[in-house]
């Protein structure tokens, strides 16, 4: 049997419903419930159940320090054809330390190697949505800052599709230390 698997960190739920509200109203756009916002680490993909549990182990093996993290700025991936709103990161060492290990497990696995990483929160998947008022909600929504926010975990994470999008459950949690 296979599970549909990524590595991300959640989101706090007084943040997550802030960030959902943002793209109320936006034409074409199918809304990331609050209760799914996170921010993937590492997309995993359809494995084998024993892979998964192999992946688990591997996590439980990550030593890294908890950091504070700051979302900042709103954007789309795209370009003239946007499909994705997204609330960016601000740069952080601690958080690409924590990636890279997160990476290195995968590959001794013998996962592939994931395209490069960017890292951001998805709020929206969109469709047909029209550039100006996109454009807008982007202009109208500067500066967005959040955070910090304190890390202290990351997550195994099984995606479930369904008819209404993805839902998200949370498998195991990983501390971080200092």
């Amino acid at each position: 049997m296979s599970v549909r698997l990524f590595v991300g960190l959640a989101i706090e739920e007084s943040v997550a419903q802030r960030l959902a509200g943002i793209a109320v109203g936006l034409p074409g756009a199918r809304r990331v419930e609050a209760r799914n916002l996170h921010l993937t680490l590492r997309f995993v993909g359809e494995v084998e159940e024993t892979l998964g549990r192999d992946l688990h182990d591997a996590l439980e093996q990550i030593r890294a320090p908890a950091f504070p993290l700051v979302l900042e700025g709103l954007g789309s991936f795209g370009g003239g054809r946007p499909h994705t709103l997204w609330v960016g990161v601000e740069r952080n060492p601690d958080l690409a330390f924590l990636r890279d290990r997160i990476e290195t497990a995968c590959l001794r696995l013998g996962l592939a190697a994931e395209r490069k990483f960017t890292p951001h929160v998805t709020l929206a998947r969109l469709k047909q949505t029209p550039a100006s008022r996109l454009g807008a909600l982007i202009a109208g929504s500067s500066p967005l800052r959040e955070g910090p926010l304190a890390v202290e975990a990351f997550t195994l994470f099984r995606s479930h599709l369904g008819h209404g999008g993805a839902e998200y459950e949370a498998l195991a949690a990983y501390p971080l230390g200092s």
